[in-house]
């Protein structure tokens, strides 16, 4: 008798097995060898094989892959999300520079006075980077319930589940409030150090 194991795919529970000892009726060995030099370890094992059972054809295979074959589909949806997280977050950085140009543009002799006026390259930042930076909260304020509703749909599949924490929402809400930062700053500096001259020449 031994304590309860995963013999299977993560996405069942574990069930009842009996190991039974049949010397003549074994069909498979287990084997543990070294990665160094694998064909030629192969070889030879294939070499012992012939002698042992010529009537059998060597047939192998590696524990490892045949336990990731169990998650062959877990591994495709990684993948796939992944790539369309990145390139979410890519087209989402791309408007948000967009926007922020714009803003710039918008504002260009309200930054003028504002300067002339004494304000310096920190607020007039501030000043541009929050209202994208109440967005980005409300963005995160609505999507943080329908991302832990999908996460626990996913963890559904799974016999044994894990809880989620708040912490890692939280994480989460802080990357991508400084990715938008990063974003938003560029052009936002560009703007708070133009030469306010330039900006009011016209007036």
């Amino acid at each position: 008798m031994v304590k309860d194991f995963n013999y299977i795919s993560l996405h069942n529970t574990v069930e009842p097995l009996t190991l039974p000892f049949e010397a003549y009726a074994s069909r498979y060995m287990s084997l543990k060898v070294k990665g160094e030099d694998l064909p030629a370890t192969l070889s030879q094992i294939e070499g012992v094989w012939k002698q042992l059972a010529p009537h059998r054809l060597f047939i192998y295979s590696f524990l490892d892959e045949d336990f990731n074959k169990q998650y062959e589909s877990d591994f495709r949806f990684r993948q796939i999300f992944t790539t369309f997280s990145v390139l979410a977050i890519f087209i989402a950085c791309l408007g948000l520079l967009g926007l922020a140009t714009y803003t710039a543009e918008q504002r260009t002799k309200e930054i003028g006075i504002r300067k002339v006026l004494g304000a310096n390259i920190g607020s007039i930042v501030g000043l541009l980077s929050k209202d994208f930076i109440k967005l980005v909260l409300i963005a995160i304020v609505v999507a943080t319930p329908l991302a832990w509703y999908v996460m626990n749909r996913w963890l559904e599949g799974f016999a044994y589940q894990v809880t989620i924490q708040w912490w890692i929402f939280l994480i989460s809400g802080v990357l991508a409030v400084i990715v938008a930062l990063v974003t938003i700053s560029f052009q936002s500096v560009k703007a708070a150090m133009m030469n306010p001259v330039n900006s009011l020449k016209s007036e």
